[in-house]
């Protein structure tokens, strides 16, 4: 059985940020070319855009960020295998900022808050 469409719910738009396409490529890079592991690179992209999807679908599912903490609950975190995906919400507009490995510093994830797209 297929789910039906809620007419009522929101329609969000998602937009990648550069930095968020360029954290992308250097994951699956790492992964296909010094890990020697193109299959597994593949299965990784696949798992970040698959998350993506989510976030569209339900983008206040998903915890606040911790490190970009506001009135408004507008920074979230998706969590993806061993990375989240850091992204904002305004209105109808979800911007991906950035897909940080979980071991990386908070530093890292709290640099994100100055990207506008």
């Amino acid at each position: 059985m297929g789910q039906k469409e809620n007419p009522t719910a929101k329609k969000y738009e998602v937009r990648i940020s550069i930095s968020a396409l360029q954290n992308i490529d250097e994951i699956t890079g790492y992964i296909a070319f010094i890990e020697l592991q193109p299959d597994n690179a593949a299965k990784v992209g696949d798992a970040i855009y698959d998350t993506i999807d989510r976030i569209q679908l339900h983008p206040l599912a998903f915890r606040e960020c911790e490190e970009l903490v506001t009135k408004g609950k507008i920074y979230r975190r998706a969590r993806c295998l061993s990375w989240s995906i850091i992204y904002k919400v305004a209105g109808t507009d979800i911007l991906i900022l950035g897909i940080i490995h979980d071991s990386r510093k908070p530093i890292h994830t709290k640099k994100l808050r100055s990207i506008k797209s």
